[in-house]
C-alpha cells in the first residue's frame, strides 16, 4: 500500500518484502537470517522512501553511513546490512549497483576467555539442574547458544559418547563430543524434569528453552561467581576451544569439533591460548630474579 504525504509518495515496504521473505525461505536460509534480512530492507525503505527500483547506489551509501556514524552499528552489523541488501537488490530484483558497495573491514577482536577455573566457579553457582545441564553440556561440547537449545532426545548417543548437532550454521551437520560429567547432569535433569520431545523444554508446551533465557542463566551464575570479565554464554564455546588447544589436542580436530569450516576461523585461539605464550618470561621478571641472584 502507497500513500501521499505532503506531496510525497510513501512506499509501504512490505508490499515489495514478501518476495524476498519467499526467497529465503526457499533457499533455507535460517529464521534469524530471514529476520535480519527482512529488518535491514525495511529499514533501509523506510529510510531512503523509495521504491526497490528507484534505488540508487548513493542511497545505499547514506543508509550504511547512517547505520555506522548515527547509529554506531559494529562491522558486523554492516555486513550483516550490507549481505542484506545484496541479496534482495542483487539476487531477487537482479540489480547490480549494490555491489559496488566496499565491506568495512572485521574488527579483529580477540575473544574473551574464562579460565578452567572460573568455568568451574559458574557451574558451581548453579543450583538448579536443568541449568546447570544447559551450561555444563554448552562448554563440554563447544556448542553455540542456538545449537543447545534446539538439541532433542535423540540427539544424545550416550553410548558413543557424542552429540549430533543438526543443521548448524551454514546448515551443517556434526558430531561433537559427550563429557560423561555432563551426562550426568542429563541424566539427572531427565529424572527430574521429564523431556519428551526437545532436550531442554521451555516455558511454552511443546517449545525447546530460548537463547534468552540461557544468556539470563548464564549471567546470573556469572553474578553468583562472582565473574567480571565482560562475557557472554559464547565465551563457554571460546573456552572450550582454548582449553583443549592449551591441553596439547590438535587444532584441526578442534576445528571439526566446533564445525568451523576454515581453519582460519579456529586459529583465532592460538592467539588467546597460554599454551606457548605461559612458557615465556618476562624480561622484568628475569632482570628481578638476577637481582635476587635466583638466577
Amino acid at each position: 500500500m502507497s500513500v501521499f504525504d505532503g506531496g510525497n509518495l510513501v512506499i509501504d515496504p512490505s508490499i515489495y518484502l514478501d518476495e524476498l521473505k519467499k526467497e529465503l525461505i526457499l533457499r533455507k536460509y535460517s529464521q534469524r537470517t530471514i529476520k535480519l534480512y527482512l529488518y535491514h530492507n525495511r529499514e533501509f525503505q523506510e529510510f531512503s522512501k523509495k521504491n526497490p527500483y528507484e534505488v540508487t547506489n548513493e542511497n545505499i551509501r547514506d543508509y550504511l553511513y547512517y547505520l555506522a556514524n548515527d547509529r554506531e552499528a559494529s562491522t558486523s552489523t554492516l555486513n550483516i546490512a550490507i549481505n542484506a541488501l545484496k541479496f534482495y537488490y542483487g539476487e531477487v530484483l537482479k540489480r547490480r549497483f549494490v555491489y559496488e558497495i566496499k565491506r568495512p573491514k572485521k574488527d579483529k577482536k580477540l575473544p574473551v576467555v574464562l579460565s578452567q577455573e572460573e568455568v568451574f566457579q559458574i557451574f558451581s553457582a548453579v543450583n538448579n539442574i536443568k541449568h546447570k545441564a544447559i551450561l555444563m553440556l554448552t562448554y563440554s561440547a563447544g556448542l553455540r547458544v542456538s545449537e543447545v537449545v534446539k538439541l532433542k532426545l535423540e540427539d544424545i548417543d550416550a553410548e558413543r559418547k557424542l552429540i549430533h548437532i543438526k543443521g548448524a550454521k551454514g546448515r551443517k551437520d556434526r558430531y561433537t563430543m559427550l563429557s560423561d560429567v555432563a551426562l550426568e547432569a542429563l541424566r539427572e535433569y531427565q529424572e527430574k524434569y521429564k523431556p519428551e520431545k526437545w532436550l531442554f523444554i521451555g516455558m511454552e508446551p511443546g517449545m525447546h528453552v530460548s537463547t534468552r533465557t540461557v544468556q539470563a542463566i548464564f549471567e546470573q551464575a556469572c553474578g553468583k561467581a562472582g565473574i567480571s570479565k565482560g562475557v557472554s554464554v559464547h565465551s563457554l564455546r571460546h573456552s572450550f576451544a582454548t582449553h583443549l588447544l592449551e591441553s596439547g589436542v590438535d587444532l584441526r580436530y578442534i576445528q571439526e569439533l566446533l564445525g568451523h569450516k576454515s581453519s582460519k576461523t579456529t586459529e583465532i585461539y592460538t592467539h588467546v591460548s597460554n599454551k606457548d605464550i605461559g612458557k615465556i618470561k618476562s624480561p622484568l621478571d628475569r632482570l628481578f630474579e638476577k637481582e635476587s641472584g635466583e638466577v
